[in-house]
């Protein structure tokens, strides 16, 4: 028996509005942590972004300016 003749006979709001609410309530924590998961992911990696690049900036900024002719290559 497939999902399609399960769902054949039956009205348009149980496909449509019953077994989506269904869903969301059986699997609605486990869409919240997912989705927070993903959420906290991204803005950590937009966080460490930001902080590779401050720290890429301060140290080009001030680095260079301390050194007073001496070539970039040079620790």
């Amino acid at each position: 028996m497939a999902v399609k003749e399960i769902f054949e006979g039956l009205p348009w709001w149980v496909k449509w509005v019953a077994v989506p609410v269904l869903a969301l309530i059986v699997f609605g924590g486990l869409i919240v942590n997912v989705v927070g998961f993903v959420i906290g992911l991204l803005f950590k990696v937009l966080v460490f972004v930001a902080l590779v690049a401050g720290l890429v900036y301060v140290v080009r900024k001030f680095g260079t300016a301390s050194r007073d002719g001496a070539s970039r290559g040079d620790w």
